[in-house]
């Protein structure tokens, strides 16, 4: 059945915040620039700079969350893409996240 999705799922838990990247993607760019600007120091997978870039990214659409790039994970949670990012940062919950998963420490 399906893509086995274990090897993003470890990744996206081996750090308080990891995002599935293409250095290309502009999309991409703005998210890594949101959490920046929260002071976030993420752990960031550019799939089209690794060798196994294709096997990930299949595995991130097997996940079912939209296109496979950026792909958000929180305190080794699937958060998801874009849009999921920036519905919980309009609602204020992406700071809560972010310090529950001591992914920042500190916010003004």
């Amino acid at each position: 059945m399906g893509t086995n999705t274990n090897t993003v799922r470890n990744m996206g838990a081996q750090r308080p915040l990891v995002i599935f990247s293409k250095s290309t993607c502009c999309v991409s760019e703005s998210v890594k620039i949101l959490f920046y600007g929260f002071g976030a120091n993420p752990m960031i997978y550019e799939l089209d700079q690794l060798q196994n870039g294709q096997q990930l990214e299949s595995e991130l659409v097997a996940l079912g969350r939209g296109p496979s790039v950026p792909m958000v994970f929180i305190g080794g949670e699937l958060i998801g893409g874009p849009n999921e990012v920036n519905s919980l940062h309009l609602r204020g919950e992406l700071v809560k996240k972010l310090l529950k998963a001591k992914a920042i420490h500190v916010w003004k």
